[in-house]
């Protein structure tokens, strides 16, 4: 009977955000030094002829994947809800390279949805998504597990 299995990769990345609807300082402009967990769950590939048996995914297929959805986006991304006044995101893109606007404010929480609606589909058909973990601080962290959301 084949067994499953999870596998996690982690990735680090800088992101700046603001939550203007905060009542606190959080509603200013500031960073975090975050770290995302990509938990997924499968059986092994039983093939001697597959570079890939014995494994759910190759991590480095995981890797990419993550990577080029979500840490090339994010890092070193300022990250603001698309209702910023205009003025305001004119400016900042006029001085800065990175400015991304999301149609939500820009929560551990909200981003980690978005993250896991970015990851889900691009999976292999025999591996599923188990859970994310998005740690904004050495304190905080949001997770997503898939049995909480069937």
């Amino acid at each position: 009977m084949a067994q499953k299995i999870r596998i996690t990769k982690e990735f680090k990345f800088e992101m700046a955000h603001n939550l203007p609807s905060h009542h606190g300082a959080c509603k200013n402009i500031h960073g975090h030094s975050y770290t995302l967990g990509v938990t997924i769950i499968g059986e092994p590939v039983s093939d001697l002829a597959k570079s890939d048996n014995g494994m759910i995914m190759d991590f480095g297929q995981l890797k990419k994947l993550v990577k080029d959805s979500i840490i090339s986006v994010f890092d070193h991304a300022l990250v603001m809800h698309q209702n910023t006044s205009e003025n305001l995101l004119a400016e900042l893109k006029a001085n800065f390279e990175k400015i991304l606007t999301v149609d939500y404010d820009p929560t551990s929480e909200h981003l980690i949805v978005d993250f896991v609606n970015k990851i889900q589909p691009q999976l292999p058909k025999n591996v599923k998504l188990h859970s994310l973990k998005l740690r904004e601080t050495t304190t905080s962290v949001a997770e997503w597990f898939a049995e909480d959301n069937q």
